[in-house]
């Protein structure tokens, strides 16, 4: 089993900038690539990018692409979310979402670890 737990989220006005943090624990960290997703009311859960267990590889969804930013630290069993630009349409709720394989899907269905989710909410 493998243990997720967000945490940064928060309000934040339209144009601003928030960083998310998930902390894996229960097993090797990087013996897993990780995603992040987001999910608003009444839609589907969207795919918003993925690192590759290694941290060489990473890939974000075109409605975040050139504002938002992934990357890890294996040392510190953390995946991180750097989001700048912020726009209202980016309000959801963010999982981070761990996968036993050296690459990421944009599949949720791809994922065999999610965490709870952390509310970003970005103000016009």
């Amino acid at each position: 089993q493998v243990q997720l737990v967000e945490s940064g989220g928060g309000l934040v006005q339209d144009g601003g900038s928030l960083s998310l943090s998930c902390v894996a624990s229960g097993r090797t960290f990087s013996d897993y690539a990780m995603g992040w997703f987001r999910q608003a009311p009444g839609k589907e859960r969207e795919f918003v990018g993925y690192i590759s267990r290694n941290g060489r590889s990473t890939a974000t969804g075109n409605s975040v692409k050139g504002r938002f930013t992934i990357s890890r630290d294996n040392t510190k069993n953390t995946v991180y979310l750097q989001m700048n630009s912020l726009k209202p349409e980016d309000t959801a709720v963010y999982y981070c979402a761990a996968r036993s394989s050296p690459f990421g899907t944009t599949l949720p269905n791809g994922y065999d670890y999610w965490g709870q989710g952390t509310q970003v909410t970005v103000s016009s």
